[in-house]
């Protein structure tokens, strides 16, 4: 998922966790299950950003360098400017975009 092409709000949405829920029957299953792929959202996005300012570290770095380095900056704005990533995960939950499975339901199913 490229989360930079999101079709996600920039905002907080109210959404109806009812109508949410209406897949998986349970909306504490729901929540969960948008937490999770929001983790997992996070997690990718802070280590492409680290990746990125990787290449402007230097071993030697002064305060007067630090400031000065506008790209770094850049970066830094256009990742802040980003949907947040439970926003994105709530969004691609709406869009049906989450593979979600539950092995103790799928158990209880077979017996």
């Amino acid at each position: 998922m490229d989360y930079k092409k999101s079709n996600a709000p920039l905002n907080t949405v109210t959404r109806d966790m009812i109508k949410l829920s209406e897949d998986t029957g349970n909306v504490y299953e729901t929540v969960c299950i948008i937490a999770k792929r929001a983790n997992q959202i996070a997690s990718e996005m802070k280590h492409d950003l680290e990746k990125k300012l990787q290449e402007f570290a230097s071993l030697n770095d002064n305060l007067e360098e630090i400031s000065e380095n506008r790209e770094q900056i850049e970066i830094s704005r256009y990742y802040e400017k980003l949907p947040k990533p439970t926003l994105i995960a709530a969004q691609e939950y709406v869009d049906h975009k989450i593979m979600f499975r539950n092995p103790i339901k799928e158990s209880k199913a077979m017996e």
